[in-house]
C-alpha cells in the first residue's frame, strides 16, 4: 500500500486560525481515517498557517519518505502557503476540497491551485466528502497512480536477449526509459539460461516436475515435442531465471527466446507463465512480470498494471500478456492468444494453484518451435478487465486504454473457436467496449495486456505523471 502525506492549510491571521484549529482537525481526521482503513500509511503535518510552517512541514513530509502529498482544504487559507509547500512536499500532489459551505475552503483551494498552474506544478483535484465511495475512488486512483509512478523510479528491467524477429515495438530506448520513467535496463545474454541449466540440482528439478504432474489437469507427453526431459529443461530455465532475478535485483524482466532458444533449446512458456503467476512448485510468491519476446514496452505496461493492483487490490495480481490473434466477427470477440505464456492464474482467477491448475493442460509445442517443450494451455476465466499498451509515435509515448471483458460460450463452442485458431496455446475471448474497427484502426502493437477490474482512471493518471499521452478507446 502507499505512504501518504497530508498537509492541511489554514488562515494566515493568528486570531482567525485559532478559531479554526479544531474544525480543520476534524476534516483532516476523517481523511486519515478513510485512508488508513484502506490500508495506507498516513503521515500528517502540523496545520499550515504561516509561510515558515508551509516550508518546514512540507520538508518533514519529504523526510518521512511519503510517496505523494494531499493538500487538504476545508477553510479559507492564504494561497502563498500552497505555493511555498509545493516547493518541498513530495509529489504528486492532490488538492482535496472538503465540503464546508460556511467556510470558503473551495475558494482557498481554487486560489492555491491557480498559483500552482502559474508555477507549472502538476497536481490533481478532488472535491467532496471522503466517506462518499465515489469521491474516495478518485482519491484512491490518485494514490495508486502516485505509488506506481514513484515505485517505477529506480527499478531495473532485465532484458534477457534482444530484439526478437525484427519487432520494432518490442525494443525501447534505454535513455528514454530512465529519463521518463526512472527505470534502468540490465541486458543479460540468454546464453545464461543454457549455460547455467546443468548446475540446477537434479532433485529440485525432479521435485518440480512431479509437482506439475500432480497438479496440472493434463500433461500430454508425446515422446517428441513434449517429454519429461524437455519439461525438466523448462524447469531448469525457470530456476535460472529466478537466480538472475535475485543476482541482478531485477524488478521485472523479459526473455527473447525466439528464435534461438525455441529452435535449439526449449520454449520459455513454463518460465514466463510461472514467473507471472503468484505461485510455482516452491510455493506462493509475488508475481514477477516477465514479457515474452523480451518486449520492453509490454513489460513496462504490465509492471504499471501490477503496481496499480498493489494499491487497489491490496496485493499484486498477475497481468495478461497476449497477441491480438484473431477477430471472430459473428461472435464479436477478439481471440487473445500467445505461445503458452498466459499466467495460469487466468484459468480460474485464483491465487491458489489448486483452483487454477486442474483447468490447465500442458500440450506439445507445434512446428514454430522445433526445440519443443510444454505450452501452458487454458481458457481465461470470464470477467470485466482493463486492457492497455504503451507504444510510441515518432519517439513519444502514448498508451492505448480500453475496457472489456473475457467471455466463454460453453465447452463445445469454446473448443470450436480454439480449434479454428490453435489448440495448443492459451486463449482469452475478449469483448472490447469499443467497436472492433476503432480498435483495429488505432491500436499499434501485436501484444496486449490486461488485469481484472476497472483501472482506466488510474492509468490515465499514471500517464499524466509520466508524460505519456493517454488514449481511451471507446
Amino acid at each position: 500500500m502507499a505512504k501518504i502525506g497530508i498537509l492541511s492549510f489554514s488562515d494566515g491571521r493568528a486570531f482567525v486560525h485559532k478559531n479554526l484549529v479544531q474544525m480543520l482537525k476534524g476534516f483532516e481526521d476523517r481523511l486519515v481515517k478513510r485512508l488508513t482503513k484502506a490500508g495506507h500509511e498516513v503521515v500528517t503535518a502540523k496545520q499550515v498557517w504561516t509561510n515558515a510552517l508551509a516550508t518546514s512541514e512540507a520538508k518533514k513530509l519529504a523526510k518521512a519518505g511519503v510517496e505523494c502529498t494531499i493538500f487538504n482544504y476545508a477553510v479559507w487559507c492564504f494561497p502563498h502557503f500552497t505555493a511555498l509547500a509545493s516547493r518541498f512536499a513530495p509529489g504528486p500532489i492532490l488538492a482535496f476540497g472538503c465540503i464546508n459551505p460556511k467556510f470558503p475552503g473551495m475558494v482557498g483551494l481554487l486560489a492555491g491551485v491557480g498559483g500552482l498552474n502559474q508555477l507549472g506544478v502538476r497536481y490533481d483535484r478532488v472535491f467532496g466528502e471522503i466517506e462518499d465511495e465515489k469521491v474516495f475512488a478518485q482519491v484512491q486512483a490518485f494514490v495508486a497512480a502516485a505509488h506506481c509512478a514513484n515505485t517505477l523510479k529506480g527499478q531495473t528491467y532485465g532484458l534477457v536477449g534482444g530484439r526478437p524477429m525484427g519487432m520494432y515495438t518490442a525494443v525501447s530506448n534505454t535513455d528514454q526509459w530512465m529519463s521518463q520513467f526512472g527505470v534502468d535496463v540490465e541486458h543479460i545474454d540468454q546464453w545464461e539460461l543454457v549455460r547455467r541449466a546443468p548446475s540446477i540440482d537434479a532433485k529440485q528439478v525432479t521435485k518440480a516436475r512431479k509437482w506439475l504432474e500432480k497438479h496440472v489437469g493434463k500433461i500430454e507427453y508425446d515422446g517428441k515435442q513434449l517429454t519429461p526431459e524437455l519439461l525438466e529443461r523448462q524447469i531448469r530455465s525457470t530456476e535460472v531465471m529466478k537466480q538472475l532475478i535475485r543476482e541482478w535485483n531485477l524488478d521485472f524482466s523479459g526473455i527473447k527466446a525466439q528464435p534461438e532458444l525455441t529452435t535449439h533449446w526449449c520454449t520459455m512458456d513454463i518460465t514466463e507463465a510461472f514467473l507471472n503467476d503468484p505461485y510455482d512448485w516452491d510455493g506462493p510468491h509475488e508475481p514477477h512480470v516477465c514479457s515474452t519476446e523480451a518486449d520492453m514496452d509490454a513489460a513496462l505496461t504490465m509492471q504499471i498494471f501490477k503496481l496499480l493492483t498493489e494499491v487497489k487490490e491490496g496485493r499484486a495480481t498477475p497481468v495478461l500478456f497476449a497477441d491480438v490473434r484473431h477477430y471472430f466477427e459473428k461472435e464479436g470477440v477478439f481471440d487473445l492468444v500467445n505461445s503458452g505464456q498466459h499466467a495460469t492464474y487466468f484459468a480460474k482467477r485464483s491465487f491458489k494453484h489448486t483452483e487454477n491448475l486442474p483447468h490447465v493442460r500442458f500440450r506439445p509445442e507445434g512446428f514454430y518451435f522445433p526445440a519443443g517443450g510444454a505450452s501452458v494451455m487454458h481458457l481465461a476465466e470470464p470477467g470485466k478487465l482493463t486492457f492497455a499498451r504503451l507504444t510510441r509515435r515518432d519517439g513519444k509515448y502514448w498508451m492505448a486504454i480500453l475496457r472489456g471483458e473475457f467471455v466463454r460460450f460453453g465447452e463445445k463452442k469454446d473448443w470450436e473457436l480454439v480449434n479454428a485458431v490453435q489448440d495448443n496455446w492459451p486463449h482469452a475471448f475478449a469483448k472490447f467496449d469499443c467497436p472492433a474497427d476503432t480498435f483495429l484502426q488505432s491500436y499499434a502493437s501485436n501484444h496486449i495486456h490486461a488485469v481484472y477490474g476497472d483501472y482506466v482512471d488510474e492509468l490515465v493518471k499514471v500517464c499524466k505523471l509520466t508524460n505519456v499521452e493517454p488514449v481511451v478507446l471507446k
